[in-house]
């Protein structure tokens, strides 16, 4: 593993971790400059494309998924590793699905049940753009559901 510092191309391992997700967490220390950083490991498995509702279809991009769940949680008190959890959840569950493509609904849904559980303002964030809440009233009834559950 490369130093993210000094570029050496050799570590070693001081702790190694697991995650719910069957990923794996290194604690690394550079041989040459004595820096500390952390390396993870995720299994390679394969998602299904997304048909988007005008009928293309797109790759499962994590990244993008992570941007959007942040924008949505910006200012708000979620951890960085509360929304790496919820990505991780969503991407998780498409692999599950074990099929070859899904509709991108689907990980609307699994988003916003997500955020529902994480943060409700973050929750409301989202399902203004992904609910298309378009008017105060549609808003409002959407936060009146959200207070009655």
């Amino acid at each position: 593993m490369r130093c993210p510092y000094c570029q050496h191309e050799e570590s070693k391992v001081i702790d190694t971790s697991h995650d719910a997700h069957g990923g794996i967490r290194r604690r690394r220390e550079c041989l040459a400059c004595g820096q500390r950083f952390s390396s993870s490991e995720r299994p390679i498995l394969s998602t299904p494309l997304l048909i988007k509702q005008d009928g293309t279809r797109e790759e499962f991009d994590r990244e993008k998924l992570a941007r959007g769940i942040r924008i949505s949680c910006a200012k708000r008190p979620v951890s960085a590793a509360d929304i790496e959890r919820l990505v991780g959840q969503v991407e998780a569950e498409l692999q599950r699905q074990g099929k070859a493509e899904v509709s991108s609904r689907v990980v609307g849904d699994l988003v916003i049940a997500g955020l529902k559980e994480l943060d409700q303002i973050a929750y409301i964030r989202y399902a203004i753009v992904y609910l298309r809440l378009a008017d105060l009233r549609s808003l409002r009834s959407e936060i009146d559901r959200l207070l009655e559950s």
